[in-house]
């Protein structure tokens, strides 16, 4: 524990560097919040720079709000796990923001109750879990008090004791009781949640990212 803190005074200015990063996005136009939607599907069991590689070059293709399957699997196919599945989650989130031909994703976006805005994102897009949804909204600046619980998070939060053991899958019931558990060990080390966060993903991948 000592070891974490310490850790954490090292990079906090990086840390808080970065969710400022992430609150400018939030003023971002509709379709710059759609390419961090997308990273976010992207991520599932692939390296998460990669992943930001990938939606770099959709996006200079022009690409990201075509309906271009094959184009977007020739992209993805080297760059995530699952480019086939994935090309289609993004083609049905570009359809399902889509209102009479104007692209509109900031409506569905209550700043006020984002728990209430998660769960209308796991609901109505495909490839979004609690985890990916809670990814997005933090990478937006609307994660104060929600977790990301991906495999780097949970590994530490297990030899941290905050968790007996990583569970083999994780349901809405479990993915609740694990961030409420994380919320409670961020009061007690008295480092944010949304900072708790970064600073465990740097403890296990070295680096502080998104």
């Amino acid at each position: 524990m000592k070891k974490l803190i310490s850790k954490y005074n090292k990079i906090k200015k990086r840390i808080k560097e970065r969710l400022r990063d992430f609150k400018k996005l939030r003023k971002a136009g509709d379709k710059d919040l759609f390419s961090e939607l997308c990273f976010c599907i992207l991520t599932p069991q692939s390296k998460a720079v990669y992943c930001d590689e990938a939606v770099r070059i959709l996006k200079n293709r022009n690409l990201l709000f075509e309906n271009n399957m094959p184009a977007i699997k020739n992209i993805l196919k080297s760059l995530t796990r699952f480019h086939n599945k994935k090309a289609a989650y993004l083609v049905a989130a570009s359809n399902a923001f889509m209102n009479n031909k104007k692209f509109d994703i900031k409506s569905k976006l209550n700043p006020r109750n984002i728990f209430k805005t998660r769960e209308w994102l796991v609901r109505n897009i495909k490839g979004l879990g609690y985890k990916e949804a809670s990814h997005f909204l933090r990478n937006i600046g609307l994660g104060k008090d929600i977790a990301i619980l991906d495999t780097h998070i949970l590994k530490n939060l297990k030899s941290f004791g905050v968790i007996k053991k990583i569970p083999g899958s994780i349901t809405k019931r479990n993915y609740i009781d694990i961030e409420g558990k994380m919320r409670e060990f961020s009061k007690k080390i008295n480092i944010p949640l949304e900072e708790l966060d970064l600073l465990l993903w740097s403890n296990e991948t070295g680096f502080v990212f998104k």
